[in-house]
This record gives C-alpha cells, sequence and structure tokens, in this order.
C-alpha cells in the first residue's frame, strides 16, 4: 500500500494536470481570470491537454508516447510552479501538500508545516532534542525531514513502467491511495500513471472515474480531540486485477495524517479484514455497533 506516490514522470504527476487541479479547486486558489486563461493557453501549447485526454481513456487505447516537456526543455511549460507562484502571492501560507490550508501559518513539531520550513521563535524541532533522540536510540546529530539530496543520482525506470506491475502481480493485493487536496502529485497524474502501467495480462483500468464507488469509513466514537478522524463517505474506489486505487476527497499528500480514519480503513483492507472499502460494518477492532450513527444520519439527509 502506497500513498500518493511519485511513480512516473515528473512533468506527468505535476505540470501536465496542473491546470485541471486548479479548475476542480477553483476557490481555495483564488486565482484572477488573466491567470487561468493564460494556464489554459499554455496547458494547450504544450500538448498537455491532448496527452491528459489521451492517457485517461478507458480502457486505454494502448501504450503512450513519451510526455510532452518530460526534460523540462519547453519554455513556458512549468505550469505547476508557476500556479505555486502566483498562489502564492494570494495565499502566502498555500501548502503544496493540503491546498485547503490558509494563514496563519501552523506549528509542527517537525519543523514543517506545508510548503516550506517554520518554527515559531523558541522552539526545537522534536527530534533533534538530544533527550528524545536518546529516548528513542537515535543517532545523537541533526535532524530535518525531507533532507535534500538523497537519492538523486538514481537512474532506474519510472516504477510504474518497472518494479509496481511485479508487485501486483506478486501479491495481487496492492492499494494506491490518492489524496484529493494533494497538489505536489495530483489524482490526475496518480491515474495517468497507473493507465499506462500494464499488469497481470492487460493495461491499465477498463473503467473510468464515474464507474468507481463510494470510500466508506465506518462510524466511530472518538476517544479524545487530538485524534479526530472523519466517517461516512470519504471518496471512491476501484479494483481490477490486483490493484485498488482509491480517493480521499478531503485529504492532502499524508493520507493517515489528514485522514487516520480512512488510512485504517484501507489498512483492514490491505489485511483481508474487510472485502471492499465500501464495505459499511464496523472496524475489525471496533466494539460496540455505530450503525445506528449512519441510519440516523442517512434518515435526516432523506427528511
Amino acid at each position: 500500500m502506497i500513498y500518493d506516490p511519485s511513480i512516473s514522470y515528473d512533468v506527468v504527476l505535476q505540470d501536465i494536470p496542473a491546470t485541471p487541479f486548479v479548475d476542480y479547486w477553483g476557490p481555495l486558489f483564488n486565482l484572477n481570470q488573466t491567470f487561468m486563461d493564460d494556464i489554459h493557453n499554455r496547458s494547450d501549447a504544450c500538448g498537455y491537454t491532448a496527452f491528459m485526454e489521451e492517457a485517461l481513456t478507458f480502457p486505454p487505447k494502448g501504450l503512450l508516447p513519451s510526455p510532452p516537456n518530460a526534460d523540462y526543455s519547453m519554455p513556458g511549460c512549468e505550469l505547476w510552479n508557476d500556479v505555486y507562484n502566483a498562489v502564492s502571492l494570494v495565499n502566502p501560507c498555500f501548502d503544496i501538500y493540503q491546498v485547503a490550508t490558509t494563514c496563519p501559518l501552523l506549528y509542527d513539531v517537525l519543523g514543517f508545516p506545508g510548503s516550506f520550513d517554520y518554527l515559531p521563535e523558541g522552539v526545537q524541532i522534536y527530534f533533534n532534542r538530544t533527550d528524545v533522540q536518546k529516548a528513542i536510540n537515535a543517532p545523537i546529530q541533526e535532524w530535518e525531514e525531507c533532507t535534500g539530496g538523497i537519492l538523486r543520482r538514481d537512474t532506474s525506470e519510472y516504477t510504474s513502467l518497472s518494479v509496481l506491475p511485479k508487485v501486483i502481480e506478486h501479491t495481487n493485493n496492492v492499494i494506491i491511495g490518492q489524496g484529493m487536496l494533494d497538489y505536489i502529485i495530483s489524482y490526475n497524474g496518480t491515474l495517468m500513471a497507473i493507465n499506462n502501467m500494464t499488469w497481470n495480462g492487460a493495461q491499465g483500468f477498463s473503467k473510468g472515474p464515474s464507474a468507481y464507488e463510494e470510500f466508506f469509513v465506518p462510524y466511530h466514537s472518538e476517544l479524545n480531540l487530538g485524534d479526530l478522524a472523519g466517517s461516512g463517505v470519504q471518496g471512491a474506489w476501484h479494483t481490477e486485477r490486483g490493484l485498488t486505487f482509491a480517493t480521499v476527497q478531503l485529504s492532502g499528500h499524508m493520507i493517515p495524517q489528514y485522514a487516520p480514519s480512512a488510512a485504517y480503513r484501507m489498512v483492514e483492507k490491505l489485511l483481508g479484514r474487510t472485502k471492499t472499502l465500501g464495505d459499511k460494518s464496523n472496524f475489525s477492532t471496533q466494539k460496540g455497533n455505530f450503525g445506528n450513527s449512519f441510519n440516523f444520519i442517512t434518515a435526516n439527509v432523506t427528511n
């Protein structure tokens, strides 16, 4: 099981789907019409619109050619960066990992609450504390989340074109989760990568998103206000030939952080404790019956 994975070209995961992503979450970006017209025109001119239309055809017509601007040599086609720069003027606290974030900047014990590092004055990063490092038997040294320069010389093929299909074929039990509020790796980018991938004798998915089923998270009691997590319909899911693709509508890049109950349900599916992500039964570890909560809410919505 992997969440919001980097399994294809950066241009496929970011620049090609950037304009449709802004269209989908338009009010959260709040960009003016002049800018919106410009990125639409450039998306067409760069070949992104046509590529995405072909890449999201279900079932796919065949393997896709190399994506346009794969080497970032085409001037004016780095739409992902241009959108980020523009929205950061409107919302300086814009978070590429969760686009519903607004100011003020939130304090994060790891020092990385969003698009850039931030620590309030007088605060130390939790894993940089000597007492914490000693308590968890970690090396006494500087710690940093998302340290740069790691694996920068990796020249292997993208995993959707190499390793990942083999994992699916060996296990027939792979889940790819996708947070819909994630801008750094977007929904359409992940779906394009899946649809160009061949596993278990066929390419991609035979059905498009309109045919996907609702992802249901069981109703549950909350232990405290520090671990609140949503219930009910949280997204959509689809399974073909051992691969399940699941979306979480109100999650950003880190699904276990933003939607822990949805992530927990995915673990249950992975372990075989629930048959599908549409199952409305309780969590397998849950005591008591919370089905009445679902019935009550459904009745009130109907009335």
